[in-house]
């Protein structure tokens, strides 16, 4: 590429690299070239400079380095011929901006070019500078571009506007200098120029501009037809859009600017032409500009009905932004979004993903009291032939809206029951809690619930929360089924073992997880006090006595001790649930400092649900975990005891006691903890800074941790010893290994 006498020209170069087979070859054509051009410059060669510019910008635009060809660049806008001039202007745009310096060198070069008598190198500068000019090159330069504005040359009055609205977001306080410019421009007849002012005004939100704004409008929908600006029979779409967002914003929160724009917003949404896109465009802009400024309330009205006609719209986008545009009004404007309620919920049936998703959003919002039960209707239809993907978020969303709007517990509960039978795989883990509490708190339907659920195990036992929720109930209300109580429906007949039958299958059950296994086994053991085949409980239980899971085997451990040794206790623990309070769900937070490499915990005082896995209630008042040490060094020992949190159980407490056996106090004393992020820990106030000496006393402080199992704690221990400041740090991971849960 560099044997000739002279560079080779562009198009010869973009031949070349064009034959390249590899990018490795590619890259070595550009290396040649980008050498021989990189000598050209040092030797100042004047000549071939435009041509080597021209040739560095290809090969910026193919992605390679050009940064050592700034300085060309203004070398070219300083030259006297126009062809240099153009490519130096294109070279400054491409490789500069305002980070860095050498674009300041510039600016005089663009000023005496403003002031050029070539309306040609006037436009370069002007594009120029409204491309890449910095704060410092706008104010310079305003002046110029200002006066340019004024001109009566429309080919610079066009370019010189653009440039105006970069010099003003760069600069905001040069918009007053603008001003007088602006207004001329709005009375001139020439559409293309006002499009271009309108794309500057958008930038300075004068208010006193709206009544010619609105002149303007109604002068385009209301003109005949125009050959030069007419857009499939609408009167340049473009400016009207244009205008509609400039209003929107000047009336955004001004009462009289939108009181003066109100009635050409009604003209333009009654007098647009459907049929064809371009007026669905404008019609979209007049929606959004009368919700966002302060329009009249049937004009509001009529802007909804014009989304609800989108959504008859044979165009899957038109339908999609109708949609999302109904969304974001439906709190502002319930009543009249409800009125297209029939064919929001119609658009769940659509086959575009997208747009069912946004169906279901709205659908969600249109839930009230009044309308409850048919939108279940239509909503749990959907639920049941929907994509995976759509189950969990339309699960979550039917237990909200049956829980806010439910018009009976009855009703309530058969929601729920269907949710989970046909997507119990996909609700939140909160589920299966916040429904066994509402059947515990429903006295009156414990006999018709449990027969339902009862019903559901013998027909499908593949949903976990369902199966964990009956497994819970008949452990509850199991005399209640087999007694045959139920008035809500005709009851059935079931024995005693059909029952355990049912449970001891889940306990075998390949489908069932541990977890369901653990509620089976603690709702057969609930049935020894309801049920008369107390033998065969205790054979079932004494099986599992020795499960391979941990967890399992625990509570069969635990429940045969209940046979035994605490026999006479065991009708009194084992008594039906009573009825429960729902806690709040957020407390006092606290943040736990720590060094190391545990993280620091944000701690908060959270309740989980008040009914969580089949919680070990039996252990946690007959089996007391042990006290243990966790820290002894330097006379300072740190000891650890452990009891359940009143009210919520599966909340350990932590009280530490830290003795001093040394002959001197431990004054200053802090002791700090840190959990990893899967575990939340509350640290309280300490009794006391002061550990006296001699073991004559000691400082208590608690703990409050969400779970024990696994757990890991980093603790930081500072204090002050005979006047020498103390600090150690200390990891406990010892902690007992009986189940919390």
């Amino acid at each position: 590429l560099i044997t000739h006498s002279s560079p080779i020209r562009l198009r010869e170069l973009i031949r070349t690299i064009r034959t390249a087979r590899t990018q490795a070859e590619e890259r070595e054509m550009i290396q040649k070239e980008c050498a021989a051009i990189r000598s050209s410059f040092r030797e100042e060669d004047n000549t071939y400079r435009c041509r080597n510019v021209a040739k560095l910008l290809y090969m910026h635009m193919l992605g390679y380095p050009a940064h050592f060809g700034q300085l060309e660049c203004l070398k070219l806008i300083a030259s006297q011929k126009f062809t240099d001039k153009r490519i130096g202007y294109l070279g400054a745009m491409l490789l500069l901006d305002e980070r860095q310096d050498v674009h300041l060198l510039m600016t005089n070069c663009i000023k005496n070019d403003l002031n050029h008598s070539t309306q040609y190198v006037q436009g370069l500068a002007l594009c120029t500078l409204g491309c890449m000019g910095s704060s410092e090159m706008c104010r310079d330069l305003a002046g110029e571009v200002e006066k340019l504005l004024k001109t009566s040359n429309s080919y610079l009055r066009k370019k010189a506007a653009l440039c105006a609205v970069h010099v003003i977001r760069k600069v905001p306080e040069l918009m007053e200098m603008f001003l007088p410019a602006t207004k001329n421009l709005l009375s001139e007849k020439n559409h293309g120029k006002c499009k271009l002012f309108f794309l500057s005004a958008c930038s300075w939100g004068n208010v006193l501009l709206v009544p010619q704004l609105v002149r303007i409008l109604k002068n385009l929908i209301m003109s005949g037809y125009s050959p030069e600006h007419d857009v499939s029979g609408i009167s340049d779409p473009f400016l009207q859009v244009r205008i509609l967002r400039l209003l929107r914003i000047l009336g955004k929160s001004d009462d009289d600017s939108s009181e003066a724009m109100n009635d050409i917003l009604a003209q333009v949404a009654t007098n647009t032409e459907t049929s064809k896109n371009v007026g669905n465009a404008i019609l979209y802009e007049t929606v959004l500009t009368i919700m966002d400024i302060k329009s009249e309330s049937g004009l509001r009205v009529l802007a909804i009905n014009i989304l609800g006609r989108f959504l008859l719209n044979n165009d899957k986008n038109i339908r999609y932004v109708a949609l999302t545009s109904l969304l974001k009004t439906v709190q502002t404007d319930h009543n009249a979004v409800q009125r297209h309620r029939s064919t929001i919920v119609d658009c769940l049936k659509d086959l575009d993903v997208s747009i069912k998703r946004r169906a279901m959003e709205l659908s969600f919002a249109l839930v009230n009291g009044n309308n409850i039960r048919g939108m279940m209707k239509e909503l749990l239809y959907f639920l049941d032939s929907c994509d995976p993907e759509f189950k969990a978020d339309c699960a979550s969303g039917v237990f909200l809206a049956a829980e806010k709007y439910a018009p009976s517990k009855r009703w309530h509960i058969d929601t729920i029951m269907r949710v989970l039978t046909t997507a119990g795989s996909y609700v939140r883990d909160d589920s299966v809690p916040n429904l066994i509490q509402l059947i515990t708190n429903s006295v009156e339907m414990h006999a018709y619930t449990v027969q339902r659920l009862y019903k559901a195990l013998l027909d499908d036992i593949s949903q976990q929360p369902l199966v964990q929720v009956a497994s819970w109930c008949i452990g509850e209300y199991g005399d209640l089924l087999v007694s045959g109580q139920c008035e809500e429906e005709e009851p059935i007949q079931v024995t005693e073992d059909e029952v355990l039958d049912v449970l001891e299958g889940l306990l075998v059950s390949n489908l069932s997880t541990p977890v369901t296994r653990g509620y089976a086994l603690t709702a057969i053991m609930k049935l020894s006090t309801r049920f008369s085949s107390v033998n065969r409980i205790k054979k079932v239980v004494s099986i599992y006595g020795s499960s391979i899971d941990v967890e399992l085997q625990q509570r069969a451990v635990e429940y045969n001790a209940l046979f035994k040794k605490y026999d006479h206790m065991r009708p009194a623990l084992l008594e039906r649930m009573p009825i429960m309070e729902k806690t709040a769900t957020n407390g006092p937070t606290e943040i736990v400092q720590t060094n190391g490499e545990t993280e620091p915990s944000v701690v908060e005082a959270k309740h989980p649900p008040p009914v969580t896995q089949p919680a070990n209630q039996v252990g946690a008042l007959l089996f007391g975990i042990p006290p243990m040490t966790a820290y002894s060094k330097n006379g300072l020992k740190i000891d650890f005891t452990f009891e359940r949190a009143n009210p919520n159980p599966n909340i350990a407490v932590i009280t530490i006691h830290a003795s001093n056996s040394t002959e001197a106090d431990m004054t200053d004393f802090v002791f700090q903890a840190a959990v990893p992020k899967t575990f939340q820990l509350q640290l309280l106030s300490p009794s006391s800074n002061v550990v006296p000496a001699l073991n004559q006393g000691t400082v208590t402080q608690v703990i409050r941790v969400l779970n024990l199992q696994k757990l890991r704690m980093r603790i930081k221990l500072t204090y002050t010893h005979k006047g020498s400041p103390v600090q150690d740090l200390a990891e406990v991971n010892n902690f007992p290994p009986q189940s919390w849960q």
